[in-house]
């Protein structure tokens, strides 16, 4: 008998939305910096609180998962289809010309459980499971050069949205839990990838010839000293990018937060949204609020050239 007077199976651990924890005083990330620890527990009570703000984001879409089942410094793989190791309460959906089913979770318990299983970053597809070849989302991401401010993102971003609006269409902004920031541009239906990801390619080409000096399309670390990559790769099929409010496996906790576009300005610190802080911004308005309302038709690519 065990001291608990039961069979020699071990009492299941604290529960988070129903949800049973073992180990959760398992520390996933370590004290960087000013940062505390965030434990097992810690990282299933922070997604349960951001499920309502974090769920709209990924529920009905493929999902790619990274996880570090031991801690951020240890053994990380990506994850894309149901496989062992995964709670049973994470959903799967099966897509032509995959062979297996790909993850998705559409409830606050399967958020939760993504804990449990060492899931410290959640990547949602461009498209809804169900209408997988109508992509709804175009990503346009900032990656600046190790040498330039994060001032210089804003500006790149400001410029950008600039571009989005005179085609008729509504970009929101997220910090990514880097160093960049990400447009994500909600489509109405009838967009395909193809063209979504033509679409893309001009608005940044346009931008990257306009300005060479300081934005290039180009994916080659060489000659990208002082310049900002915009990239578009991430409107493909099977492509993703990281949810608001996910985590992010580096030091300190970071996590992707969505802006208003008022505080998209010189001085932004993308570094101050952590899981330690983000909740706090739960108690203000949903600045992603109405995104899908705004959804509007792709545009022609040859609307740009």
């Amino acid at each position: 008998m065990s001291p608990s007077g039961q069979s020699g199976r071990r009492d299941p651990g604290p529960a988070v939305a129903g949800v049973a924890l073992t180990h959760p005083e398992r520390v996933y990330w370590p004290a960087s910096g000013d940062a505390g620890p965030v434990t097992k527990q810690d990282l299933a009570r922070y997604l349960e609180r951001v499920a309502p703000r974090l769920l709209p984001a990924i529920a009905g879409r493929p999902l790619t998962l990274l996880r570090a089942p031991e801690r951020i410094g240890g053994e990380r793989f990506v994850q894309r289809h149901a496989a062992r190791g995964l709670s049973p309460l994470v959903g799967t959906v099966r897509l032509r010309g995959e062979e297996k089913p790909l993850i998705q979770v559409d409830t606050p318990e399967a958020l939760v459980a993504l804990a449990q299983s060492g899931v410290l970053e959640i990547h949602p597809w461009g498209a809804r499971g169900a209408r997988l070849a109508q992509p709804d989302r175009m990503v346009l991401d900032l990656d600046p050069a190790e040498d330039l401010s994060f001032d210089s993102v804003v500006a790149a971003a400001l410029a950008l949205r600039e571009r989005v609006l005179a085609l008729g269409l509504a970009p929101f902004c997220k910090t990514t839990g880097g160093k960049g920031l990400h447009l994500v541009v909600p489509l109405a239906p009838g967009a395909r990838w193809d063209r979504l990801h033509a679409v893309a390619a001009a608005i940044c080409e346009d931008l990257a010839r306009e300005a060479p000096q300081r934005f290039t399309t180009q994916s080659a670390l060489a000659g990208r000293d002082g310049r900002i990559f915009l990239d578009f790769q991430r409107n493909a099929r099977g492509a993703s990018a990281v949810a608001p409010w996910s985590p992010r496996a580096r030091p300190g906790a970071p996590m992707a937060m969505p802006l208003d576009w008022a505080e998209v300005t010189e001085g932004l610190d993308p570094r101050r949204f952590t899981i330690a802080t983000a909740p706090a911004r739960l108690e203000t308005p949903d600045p992603w609020a109405g995104m899908e309302e705004a959804a509007r038709p792709l545009p022609p690519a040859s609307k740009l050239r």
